[in-house]
């Protein structure tokens, strides 16, 4: 069983039928939402893609890192179960493990990144389109993060 889940314990659950959105595109966000059971897709400008069926797996972390609107779309593909956790903040400040298992999925996450934008440089080793790759690479290892307005 996924460790997370023992931490989200006690959140709210509902209980969504197929085709329900959990999060859109650019509306806001504010909660963090874990998936219990079932299978989601999530779409980022009507193009799917991730289809996920673990359980713990998290939405909402991204808008509420960047601090903006929701980054991409999640909807139901079969009956589910989530919980949210609301003041997510709040919550991932008073939670070490939680923050840590963030980390991890977004680590995770950058780490498939990075080897599918290798894996496409190697590809099209000679052709034009290999600078668009090397700039996409140079931005994701070297980005630095923009400051937040401290409120």
């Amino acid at each position: 069983m996924n460790p997370f889940l023992d931490i989200i314990a006690g959140h709210p659950v509902r209980e969504l039928a197929a085709g329900e959105f959990i999060l859109q595109q650019d509306d806001p966000c504010a909660a963090l939402y874990v998936l219990l059971e079932g299978e989601v897709e999530v779409l980022r400008d009507d193009v799917r893609v991730a289809k996920i069926s673990e359980s713990g797996a998290v939405f909402g972390e991204m808008s509420l890192l960047l601090g903006g609107p929701c980054t991409a779309s999640v909807r139901t593909l079969v009956p589910s179960r989530i919980t949210s956790v609301d003041e997510p903040r709040a919550f991932l400040a008073s939670s070490p493990a939680a923050c840590l298992h963030i980390a991890e999925l977004l680590a995770h996450r950058i780490d498939a990144l990075n080897r599918y934008l290798v894996d496409v440089k190697h590809q099209y080793d000679g052709h034009d389109h290999i600078g668009m790759v090397d700039d996409v690479l140079s931005t994701l290892m070297h980005r630095q993060p923009k400051r937040r307005a401290k409120s």
